[in-house]
């Protein structure tokens, strides 16, 4: 039982002892916090924009079948042929399956968070098919034999010097300087060619739309395009969860998740590909295949937890996320990092294996103020507690210290002694203004001091303020 909370309490610890990593992260979720303020700010409809968003895909989830057949009857009018997986294991088997039955050689990969959750860059291997990730980012992590540490910047915790290291052994010619520029170009260089010799390109879907069988890709930098047209057969695996009614809808939720993302208004490439090509059309794949990935979410429209689908994949949660801001993404463990991936992870691994992520969170509610199609993050997080410790998941020490701290709270007098006990105490301990270890809790103060109380509790001070404040009669 207590094996995954100690796995987890190690990989904070190796994030929190890592400075680069805190730099890199800091300079990247404090610039898209900036740009999300502003953005929201230069758009008062916002609010408005985010209830609409909220409402459609509560919509669709209240109607998945009759919208999930109604994209595979238009998807398949439009000459794409659509696959249903019912896990991650039977979604790995069907893409394979198609790449290996084209004879693919050379796969190219636009970044897709479904991919990883599926595991299919393990697939391709196992399956002796090259597979090349085509996000510049991805490309990044690639080289570096990493998973995502973030849904939007899989690469943020790498530093630029890093990276520069990363290409000048990675890339054959190296580059000629180590500026983002040069780099930028060298990585180009090296995929041009990947693009035009690939069999196969998979995708992911950023909506499903549900009245034209269309899928729709959002990226910043067109290698999705590059990755989708060119090759003989286009592979888009997404969630279920991923549809929404009409390309109108559809317009509505990317007005919510570009600004929550990257603070834009809209990314440079916004694509909705509409089965494969056609008699007249200049280019396009051959064959256009569409796995529909369940993988846990229709479990998930019966429990607590059904408000998650809602989940546009903004990463605004994690930007905003303190937790996440200290330990960054590869220290959950999971797929998905930050608090989207501590509600997501329990379902898709298991809570006994995964129970230690709902308490790497501070309740502090900014992801659920931040979230734009407003999911109750702290409050789906608190089930998650709740659920760990009915299936008795928690340690003992955690029981026991829970079951002595409510034997306490429960006594109005004995609570008010500890607490004037435990406050004095810890003034004796502190020096120079400052809290530098506690005993038997030694994980508050080993990356950080905890200010030296005044040496009274909360209440004595308030008496004492209150009372200094009456007037003598």
């Amino acid at each position: 039982m207590d094996a995954p909370q100690l796995a987890f309490k190690e990989r904070a610890a190796a994030a929190l002892a890592d400075g680069a990593l805190k730099i890199a992260i800091e300079r990247t979720t404090g610039n898209a916090e900036r740009k999300r303020a502003a953005a929201v700010a230069a758009f008062p409809e916002f609010e408005a924009a985010r209830a609409r968003g909220k409402a459609i895909k509560d919509h669709v989830i209240a109607h998945l079948d009759h919208y999930l057949e109604m994209f595979e009857r238009n998807a398949t009018a439009a000459g794409a042929q659509v696959h249903w997986a019912a896990d991650d294991a039977e979604a790995r088997a069907i893409v394979t399956r198609i790449c290996l039955d084209a004879k693919a050689r050379i796969v190219t990969r636009s970044k897709s968070m479904l991919g990883e959750e599926i595991g299919l860059p393990h697939a391709l291997a196992d399956a002796g098919i090259e597979r090349v990730e085509t996000d510049l980012a991805e490309h990044i992590i690639q080289l570096a034999g990493e998973r995502p540490s973030h849904i939007v910047w899989p690469a943020m915790h790498r530093t630029r010097e890093q990276v520069a290291q990363l290409f000048m052994s990675g890339h054959d010619p190296a580059p000629a300087a180590d500026d983002p520029a040069t780099m930028v170009q060298s990585a180009r260089r090296i995929l041009r060619a990947k693009f035009l010799g690939a069999d196969v390109g998979i995708s992911g879907a950023n909506f499903l739309v549900a009245d034209t069988g269309a899928t729709c890709t959002v990226t910043n930098e067109g290698n999705a395009e590059l990755t989708t047209t060119p090759p003989r057969i286009h592979i888009v695996t997404a969630g279920i969860e991923k549809l929404v009614p009409s390309t109108a809808h559809a317009f509505a939720l990317l007005r919510l998740l570009v600004r929550s993302a990257t603070g834009g208004e809209m990314t440079q490439y916004t694509t909705f590909h509409h089965g494969p090509k056609r008699a007249g059309d200049a280019d396009g794949p051959e064959e256009k295949h569409i796995v529909l990935v369940d993988n846990g979410r229709t479990r998930m429209l019966g429990d607590e937890f059904r408000a998650m689908l809602r989940c546009i994949r903004c990463g605004a949660c994690m930007n905003h996320c303190v937790v996440y801001r200290q330990i960054g993404g590869h220290a959950y463990g999971g797929t998905y990092p930050g608090p989207m991936g501590a509600v997501l992870t329990p379902v898709l691994d298991g809570l006994a294996q995964s129970r230690d992520l709902a308490h790497a969170c501070t309740m502090n509610g900014r992801c659920a103020e931040v979230c734009p199609v407003g999911i109750p993050l702290p409050t789906l997080l608190r089930a998650w507690r709740r659920r760990s410790w009915r299936e008795r998941l928690e340690p003992g020490s955690v029981r026991a210290g829970l079951g002595l701290w409510a034997m306490v709270a429960r006594r109005p007098r004995l609570y008010r002694l500890a607490s004037r006990i435990g406050v004095r105490a810890l003034r004796l301990m502190g020096r120079r203004g400052w809290v530098r270890s506690l005993p038997l809790a030694k994980g508050w103060t080993a990356y950080r001091d905890m200010p030296r109380p005044s040496g009274r509790t909360f209440m004595e001070q308030y008496r004492a303020e209150q009372a200094g404040r009456r007037t003598p009669e």
